[in-house]
């Protein structure tokens, strides 16, 4: 039987080129040793040589860890509750927020089709902003906060500051 649904999109050779998995291909094959081709070959490596392709997703990541972690998993015969890269410690604003350019952050699409974007640049100045109150009202680091909102862009910018 013949598969009749229409190709809605073809990506062009330079958005597959500059895309982020090809890069991380890219990645994986110079670092590991592979000849991975494409989204086939990836999904392979990474269920037949998971701490590989978890390692190789850290580094090509660049995630900042102030403290190293110790294997890239934990008995992964134990799921759920699995342990990934134990003994690592790392603050997700730092990570989040290393970025500072106009490069989207953020897509928002609410259920009442509401649209929003935001950049890294304006993420970390409102960021910035909400971190800058809520110490001029007396919080400071290792205070909970609590907040019952809905998924917003305002979310996880509350999180960050």
């Amino acid at each position: 039987m013949e598969d009749e649904r229409k190709l809605l999109w073809e990506p062009s050779e330079a958005w597959i080129k500059d895309a982020n998995i090809t890069q991380f291909i890219e990645f994986v094959n110079s670092n590991y040793g592979k000849t991975i081709k494409g989204g086939k070959d990836i999904y392979k490596f990474s269920v037949e040589n998971i701490e590989d392709f978890w390692e190789a997703m850290w580094k090509f990541s660049d995630i900042i860890a102030s403290k190293p972690y110790d294997k890239v998993v934990e008995d992964l015969s134990v799921f759920p509750g699995t342990k990934w890269f134990p003994g690592s410690e790392l603050n997700f604003a730092e990570n989040l927020l290393k970025y500072n350019d106009n490069q989207l952050a953020f897509i928002f699409q609410g259920e009442t089709k509401v649209s929003k974007q935001i950049t890294y640049s304006e993420l970390n100045k409102l960021v910035a902003r909400l971190a800058k109150s809520l110490k001029e009202i007396g919080i400071t680091a290792n205070d909970r906060i609590v907040s019952y909102i809905p998924n917003l862009i305002e979310t996880p910018t509350s999180m960050l500051a």
